[in-house]
């Protein structure tokens, strides 16, 4: 029983019976559970990988645990303060000091292996790293511990962890996803959902299954074939049982999956035709998925799996509405909507007002920007989306761009993956992405004097200084480029001993800038683009600059917009509630204004226009002859009065805390931070990506006109190189861009309708007809005529089209599509060279493919050093872009130099361009006077060499010849 928590005899008993059976070879055991049903439970030895053997440790547990340390700590320093001091005389605070429980909860968070720094490239790859499930960290496994087991798909992985989405390299494995359904249980075990099966009828009732409760049973697939009363229809059905795949008898069968897609994760559920891609691509393109930057435009996917619009719901950046309502106001940065009378709680204000996301920075310097998708009068229910995020496009998951593929080597361009584009894709923006960087300046107490920010800056022009206001900080909007100064600042150098001449004229003329030097904060190297933003943040007590009251104002006033905006629809709502009861009414005692003039005598009939001349405010003292009515008016006017005032403390308490100080870290007298947007076409050297694993890199951008061209004239955007694909195995890209193509013919025939300026009943037979499903006609037929054209705007580029996971569309069905669009049966094209206009010898596949651009960009990666900073020991230059560092010349590079014979450009690779100091002086000056001599000196790293051999006691000294 389980209150019993020790082992009794029986458990032993049952123990040495379970290792005599498995020595005795016995396979299964007939085991019966509460229900009086009975499993037959294999015996075996334990797996050590099997999902019943491993748990999830969730944040909480992981906090609880330190927080159990911190307690500890804290416990033994009482004890101890106890111990040292008389107990009568103490008080609790003397004892109790909360730092150690505080100072363990700040190090999880801060320094934790666990504990990582969100990636918000894009809505993907944010939810997606919030479902991860990692082998590694404190109590884990490490990476070169882990062997092949560990790593390994699982049986049980099955609807719990997907056995797709996992990184490349050295992690691989050990950091996995959870699948689309699953979830963890209290004892932390990973659940998997399944339909009852009784007698060969599937119910549905769902149930949660850990993959120990799910042992012993027979599971059926979830598309197994069923019948109109929900009943299998063949006799034996393909099912899993133990982790074993078998063809079972229908009866046997106790569960059957929910849905195909249970197996995989979210990443992977959005690949359309991921059934017939190998899994090592599938792979890639499920993590590829996560790296795609949000574009300017987002363009929705016309071939996906319907996932799109759940991820972008569930992934928190589109706006959702939170009561059903009626939009009142919308502009680019907020959405007012008066929430319905029934869904008014007691305390809420009866507005829902949303503030957006307007280009603000993200962990990986993407721009998150929210844009509203509904118009005023809208109505809207609790739910649905009414702003659409980065990457979403009508509420749907949008990472890329659908673009016109054709697939055929084009003049080596397209060699080894490369990718050609037109430059169409290019002028219209298509692949442009915003990206906001965040520079910080600090001003500092240093021990020579307090560093100023200020935009008097000595020794500098007019025209350096000419984008600062008063503040020394950059105005926004100010277009910046490489070493532009963006905030001012002036540091204090060492006093230096003056004449008294000096001192005398220093005295007279207040010439300071000698003992100030310059160290403003400036634009770095390849930084190019638009001011949109600075935080100025000040210690609590310290007089405030211009430019932060400035900021500061404009945040109240925002946050007095909302608040008039609330208090006036609820004042509103009220008055046409406090109308409709009013009308008609007799007034008890005659109502006067505040000067004492009757405004309606005893007796009268309150009627619209006597209450117009009415002042609101003394609408709830009106006394009426029917009390029942008054006391309804007195009571709506009290609720108005209550909602007020709760709106006005919500507002003033968050005024209060704008006009706080900041905690600035020691010694940090201010802090500025400045926006830049920068704007980044798609360049040469750029990585693009399908979602199947089909990457490459941008090659050459060739003029729209020298594209290869369709017979009706349309050049395509992108040719790929077909040898990529049968190596590869990913086909699903050629069915994908097959159905792509028959969508995109679909959506012709709407443009085709639009061009003739067919009237409404016309356009609803067209868009009926491109649909060719029964089951929206009704929906189409009641769509007012505003409506439908601006449906068949939104197709006009592509019917869009969803291929479920494991439960897509099948080659005949493309056929069909394709017959139905008046596209050739195989998806293949004659296509014509944009250089000449001679048709190419093959027939090409040509359609239309969802391509994504990477976070891999090249105006990230590029870099470029001349002179720059050294090593203070082996006095090489430093390495990586981010310290202005040079490359590296290591042996291999050495060997070919060697293998060149160029001695001369070898000896200076490893003297003055690198570590030779006095060399490096000398060839500076050889190239000022403009002669071109080489005369190289030690290398620096010779010395170190030696002054290690000597820390070893190994007396190393260097003799020089006596000639």
């Amino acid at each position: 029983p389980l209150e019993v928590t020790t082992l009794t005899k029986e458990d032993i008993l049952e123990v040495v019976r379970y290792l005599m059976d498995l020595r005795n070879g016995v396979h299964e055991w007939n085991k019966e559970d509460d229900k009086g049903n009975v499993r037959k439970l294999p015996v075996k030895i334990d797996d050590i990988d099997h999902l019943g053997n491993r748990r999830v440790r969730a944040v909480g547990e992981l906090l609880e645990n330190q927080y159990r340390v911190g307690l500890v700590r804290m416990e033994r320093a009482i004890k101890e303060r106890m111990s040292l001091q008389e107990v009568d005389s103490l008080m609790p605070h003397d004892l109790i000091n909360s730092k150690p429980v505080s100072a363990v909860v700040k190090e999880f968070f801060g320094s934790s292996q666990l504990s990582q720094f969100m990636d918000q490239t894009n809505p993907l790859s944010e939810i997606t790293h919030k479902r991860r499930l990692s082998a590694l960290g404190p109590g884990g496994l490490t990476r070169e511990r882990a062997g092949f087991e560990v790593r390994d798909v699982h049986p049980t992985h099955y609807g719990r962890v997907c056995p797709i989405e996992t990184p490349e390299g050295p992690n691989i494995g050990l950091i996995a996803s959870l699948s689309t359904y699953a979830r963890i249980n209290i004892h932390g075990f990973v659940e998997t959902p399944y339909r009852i099966v009784k007698n060969g009828k599937v119910s549905n009732e769902i149930e949660y299954f850990s993959a120990l409760e799910e042992e012993g049973h027979a599971i059926a697939q979830a598309n197994a074939p069923l019948d109109s009363k929900n009943c299998f229809i063949n006799d034996l059905v393909n099912a899993r049982k133990n982790g074993e795949f078998m063809l079972i008898n229908r009866d046997e069968i106790a569960l059957m999956d929910v849905s195909p897609k249970q197996l995989v994760s979210v990443a992977a559920a959005l690949i359309p035709f991921l059934e017939n891609d190998d899994a090592n691509r599938a792979l890639m393109g499920s993590n590829m998925q996560r790296q795609a930057v949000p574009l300017l435009r987002a363009d929705a996917p016309l071939v996906g799996t319907g996932m799109e619009r759940i991820v972008a719901h569930d992934s928190g950046s589109a706006v959702v509405a939170r009561h059903d309502g009626t939009v009142e106001s919308v502009e680019a940065g907020r959405i007012v909507v008066k929430i319905d009378e029934h869904e008014v709680d007691e305390t809420g204000t009866g507005v829902d007002i949303y503030n957006l996301i307007k280009f603000i920075r993200s962990n990986q310097n993407t721009c998150l920007n929210q844009k509203p998708i509904v118009k005023v009068g809208d109505e809207v229910k609790r739910g649905e989306i009414i702003a659409d995020g980065p990457s979403t496009q009508w509420g749907e998951l949008a990472l890329g761009q659908n673009v016109m593929v054709a697939f055929m080597p084009w003049g080596g361009y397209n060699f080894e993956d490369s990718i050609l584009i037109s430059e169409k894709l290019v002028k219209e923006d298509r692949y442009t992405s915003i990206h906001i960087e965040e520079f910080e300046c600090v001003a500092r107490d240093t021990k020579l004097g307090k560093e100023e920010i200020t935009d008097d800056i000595p020794n500098l022009g007019e025209d350096a200084l000419s984008d600062l206001d008063e503040s020394g900080i950059i105005r926004i909007g100010a277009e910046v480029k490489p070493s532009d100064i963006l905030v001012g600042k002036i540091t204090p150098k060492g006093e230096t001993q003056l004449s008294p001449e000096e001192k005398l004229l220093r005295a007279i003329f207040g010439e300071k800038a000698g003992d100030v030097r310059d160290t403003s904060l400036r634009v770095p190297p390849g930084v190019e683009g638009v001011v949109i933003g600075a935080r100025v943040f000040s210690r609590k007590g310290l007089d405030k600059d211009s430019r932060t009251e400035f900021i500061e104002q404009t945040e109240i006033d925002k946050l007095l917009k909302d608040q008039n905006d609330e208090i006036r629809i609820i004042r509103e709502s009220a008055q046409r509630k406090l109308s409709t009861l009013l009308n008609g009414q007799t007034v008890s005692a005659p109502i006067k204004d505040r000067d004492g003039k009757t405004l309606l005598p005893k007796g009268r009939k309150i009627t619209d226009k006597a209450l117009e001349s009415i002042p609101f405010s003394l609408w709830r003292e009106l006394s009426l002859v029917d009390e029942v009515i008054e006391s309804k008016v007195y009571d709506t006017g009290r609720r108005l009065s209550e909602r007020e005032d709760v709106i006005k403390t919500v507002f003033s308490d968050k005024i209060e805390k704008l006009k706080r100080g900041d905690d600035l870290p020691p010694g940090v007298i201010k802090m500025v931070k400045v926006y830049i947007a920068i704007k980044r076409k798609l360049s040469v050297g750029d990585k693009m990506a399908g979602r199947h694993g089909n990457k490459g890199v941008l090659s050459r951008i060739l003029p729209e006109e020298d594209m290869p061209y369709l017979e009706d004239g349309t050049p395509v955007e992108i040719v790929l190189n077909p040898l990529g694909v049968p190596s590869r195995m990913n086909v699903g890209q050629i069915l994908e861009i097959h159905l792509g193509l028959a969508s995109h013919g679909l959506g012709q025939q709407i443009q085709n309708a639009l061009d003739k300026l067919a009237d409404p009943k016309k356009m609803r037979k067209q868009i009926k007809d491109v649909y060719g499903n029964k089951k929206l006609n009704a929906f189409i037929d009641e769509l007012s005529d505003e409506d439908t054209y601006s449906l068949a705007r939104r197709i006009r580029r592509g019917i869009p089209m969803a291929s479920p996971v494991f439960e897509g569309v099948h080659e005949d069905q493309v056929k069909s599509e394709l017959e139905r669009s008046g596209m050739p049966l195989d998806g293949q094209m004659t296509l014509h060279d944009g250089r000449t206009g001679a048709a190419f010898k093959e027939k090409v596949t040509v359609g239309i493919m969802y391509m994504l651009k990477l976070h891999h960009l090249v105006d990230d990666k590029i870099h470029a050093r001349s002179i720059g900073p050294y090593s203070l020991v082996t006095q090489q230059p430093l390495g990586g872009k981010a310290q202005f560092g040079g490359q590296r010349l290591g042996e291999m590079e050495v060997w070919a130099m060697e293998a060149y014979g160029a001695a001369h450009a070898l000896q200076e690779f490893l003297t003055v361009k690198s570590d030779d100091v006095t060399g490096r002086t000398r060839i500076y000056e050889a190239i000022v006077k403009g002669k071109h001599t080489l005369e190289a000196g030690l290398p620096e790293s010779f010395n170190v060499l030696i002054k290690e051999l000597q820390a070893l006691c190994l007396d190393v000294e260097l003799l020089e010849e006596a000639n």
